[in-house]
């Protein structure tokens, strides 16, 4: 069995773990520090929505020996408006201009054409209009509004309603910090955006709930036991499923990584970059959430009930005597010890030196006659 197996082996047993509860409020200050961190971005800098959902005029040109910020130069010459480029794998650029519109969209793509030294028929033009980015923007806020009820009652009716706000508090924080670390780079908003938001939901849960299950089951008649409290047992849920968590993630964040530093930045895949950094981020925060707020969360919910606090008084009453009663058992040894130590020993010897006198011959007098006649 390899290192990491057997780790996991020991966390799943109890015979190692780490104290995921007990510093609760540490995971907590560091996630409301980031939370914080991505809504100041958000409030700050803002979103930055692609053409999609603004309106306007996306060019694809063939491959061209201009540069990136040349051909962005050269698109907001020619039409007045800012634009975005983004070089392609196969040599051509993608431009993107807000606020054109079909009369003017022919006249911008001959000028490109020109100034980029391309064919005008090789350059491709696709217009967008804002009420359909607006369409997209409504499908995906109902989405994820029918999203979030269904997964609060799934886990109220499945688990329990503790576990439910847990989950739920969990997936915000996931989405807020996947929106913010948008808004912090300033990587555009595309539909791809929204479809790998969408989709990390799924994967943030799925830890979570992996968690959950485990501890519904340790906790199965909890009040009728003196060993646990309720924290300790969620504390061991955490540590059985960490190493199953960690690798989870880490083989779904492989291929993501992928496609992100590799299809997107150095092939220049487009739409790659918008679908992999949101999937990036929140499989990691979605990681992250399940061990460090969501079970936390549920720990402290459930340990407020008068069940819990219950319980909590008998385990500790019960290690306080056990305690004690070891204590006493200690001292009574320490006793018994010093009875057979060196005091007893030193009467010992006593004991016998007295005994030795008493049974040696008595002496002759030395001016006594011995009764020997000469």
């Amino acid at each position: 069995m390899s290192r990491l197996g057997n780790l996991g082996a020991r966390l799943y047993r109890g015979e190692v773990g780490y104290d995921f509860i007990g510093h609760r409020k540490i995971w907590y200050a560091v996630s409301i520090l980031i939370t914080i961190t991505a809504i100041v971005g958000l409030v700050v800098r803002g979103l930055h929505m692609g053409i999609e959902f603004e309106g306007g005029a996306v060019f694809t040109t063939p491959k061209t020996t201009a540069s990136v910020q040349q051909t962005t130069d050269t698109a907001e010459k020619v039409s007045g408006h800012q634009a975005i480029v983004q070089a392609l794998g196969d040599g051509g650029k993608r431009i993107q201009i807000a606020e054109v519109d079909t009369k003017t969209s022919t006249e911008v793509k001959k000028k490109l054409a020109e100034e980029l030294k391309v064919d005008p028929n090789k350059v491709d033009a696709q217009l967008v209009g804002p009420s359909w980015g607006e369409q997209i923007a409504n499908k995906a806020w109902q989405g994820l509004g029918i999203f979030m009820i269904l997964v609060v009652l799934y886990l109220a009716i499945a688990f329990e309603w503790r576990m439910a706000v847990a989950a739920l508090i969990a997936l915000i924080h996931d989405i807020t910090i996947t929106v913010g670390v948008y808004s912090l780079v300033g990587f555009e908003v595309t539909p791809g955006t929204v479809i790998g938001l969408l989709t990390i939901l799924g994967y943030s849960l799925y830890d979570t709930v992996v968690v959950f299950d485990g501890l519904r089951e340790s906790s199965k008649n909890v009040t009728k036991q003196t060993k646990s409290t309720y924290s300790e047992i969620a504390n061991r849920s955490i540590n059985g499923t960490l190493v199953r968590s960690i690798n989870t993630t880490v083989v779904a964040l492989l291929p993501v990584a992928g496609l992100l530093f590799i299809g997107g930045g150095m092939l220049g895949g487009g739409m790659l970059n918008d679908i992999a950094l949101s999937l990036f981020v929140g499989l990691a925060a979605g990681a992250y959430s399940s061990i460090f707020i969501a079970t936390p969360l549920v720990s402290d919910l459930k340990s407020r009930t008068p069940e819990m606090k219950a319980l909590s008084r008998r385990v500790h009453t019960k290690r306080a005597k056990a305690a004690e009663r070891e204590s006493h058992e200690q001292d009574g040894a320490d006793d018994d010890g010093d009875e057979d130590g060196p005091g007893a020993e030193r009467d010992g010897r006593t004991a016998a030196a007295v005994s030795g006198q008493r049974r040696q011959p008595p002496a002759r007098g030395r001016g006594k006659p011995s009764g020997r006649r000469r």
